[in-house]
């Protein structure tokens, strides 16, 4: 963005650190919001979800900002740092999920012979797409045969942010120089293998679509640490802004899928809308040491999403499905089963948004505190900040 008062080409240096220490309340605010609207969206599915707040987008903003404000340290310790940070959650997670899908009658090799055991590795350092099996178990029985494609939904993001962050030190570099190019190259990558125009079959063709959809809400992190938002009229920013949301609602119109508007299955939409999206939420962002009037009320939830982010985004599509094998148990309640059956079956995706926190507090007693050792730190049940 600073290309505005910078000539092309000429190098830009990282700008002072100014404020005080500590973390952007309002930052960890978005954060908090974006991971409780992928929980609502994937328990409702509402397309339009996706356009009111695009959450991925958001948090991958975010953690560019984050990793550029990283890598005033030596580069290497960084990624090293960050990566070790993002592994032992998983490993937890595939220790659960993968003896899982084993006991209920994967076999894997005789589909994939020898190669499997080579994909296998990437749920032990996801740089591919770990494998799982499409149909498991009973669809009777207590969760429905699909419930490894659900519960490995998330993955894709962690592969993406593994992506992110080996890239970081190069990209950051190419930002400095080159602000605009390096900002828009991954929606120039997008408008040509997210549209069909060239296509990469398989699994790589999936993970470099997620790098170039998100490309440029990383690299727009990186103008935020950077103060590079100060350089440009604000009436600008917002002016161009709108123009490429505007463009990514145009393009989703005429693109919509069995899904409707719905962003996820739409590259190019996705990419420009949370771009804008992103641009005016930075654009605005205020620097909080606390967040301020009745935002306060909610620091301890903000400070705990933020502290089991990850732990979060991995178990809440499998703990959205253990919720249907508790709710069904009201039928067992004979007064329930005879006065309340139809209200319960109506309400049913609410008793799932009731029931799946509760789920996910547990979780995070259960296996938060790995996102304690991976960073060092003493391990904490429930580190919402209270002392």
């Amino acid at each position: 963005m600073s290309a505005a008062t910078v000539p092309a080409g000429t190098p830009v240096a990282p700008p002072a650190a100014a404020g005080k220490p500590g973390r952007d309340r309002y930052l960890d605010l978005l954060r908090t919001i974006a991971l409780v609207r992928v929980v609502i969206y994937h328990i409702f599915g509402w397309a339009w979800l996706t356009i009111l707040f695009p959450s991925m987008g958001v948090m991958f903003a975010l953690a560019g900002s984050l990793m550029a404000r990283s890598l005033s340290r030596p580069a290497l310790g960084v990624v090293r740092g960050r990566i070790r940070r993002l592994l032992p959650p998983m490993w937890v997670f595939s220790l659960v999920v993968v003896p899982m899908m084993f006991a209920l009658s994967w076999q894997p090799v005789k589909q994939d012979g020898l190669w499997w055991f080579v994909k296998l590795a990437w749920y032990v350092f996801p740089v591919g797409a770990p494998p799982f099996p499409w149909s498991s178990g009973d669809q009777a029985g207590l969760l429905e045969d699909t419930w490894a494609v659900q519960a490995a939904g998330p993955l894709w993001y962690i592969r993406a942010y593994l992506w992110f962050v080996i890239a970081s030190p190069l990209l950051l570099r190419a930002f400095r120089r080159l602000p605009w190019a390096t900002l828009l190259a991954p929606l120039g990558l997008t408008a040509v293998i997210g549209t069909g125009l060239v296509t990469i079959p398989g699994e790589t063709g999936n993970a470099l679509s997620d790098f170039a959809v998100f490309g440029s809400c990383w690299v727009l992190g990186f103008a935020h640490h950077d103060g590079l938002f100060k350089d440009v009229p604000r009436y600008l920013t917002i002016s161009l802004a709108s123009i490429v949301m505007g463009f990514g609602l145009w393009w989703a119109s005429g693109h919509l899928t069995a899904d409707g508007w719905d962003l996820n299955d739409i590259p190019l939409a996705q990419a420009t809308w949370s771009l804008g999206f992103c641009v005016i939420l930075l654009q605005y962002a205020p620097s909080w040491q606390e967040l301020p009037g009745r935002l306060a009320r909610f620091d301890r939830l903000v400070t705990l999403a933020n502290n089991r982010a990850v732990t979060i985004y991995l178990w809440h599509n499998l703990l959205i499905l253990a919720t249907i094998p508790l709710i069904d148990l009201l039928w067992k309640i004979p007064y329930v089963d005879a006065h309340l059956g139809s209200t319960v079956e109506a309400g049913y995706t609410l008793l799932m948004t009731l029931v799946i926190w509760p789920l996910l507090a547990l979780m995070i007693v259960a296996v938060g505190w790995v996102e304690d050792v991976a960073a060092k730190r003493r391990p904490r049940l429930w580190p919402d900040g209270r002392r």
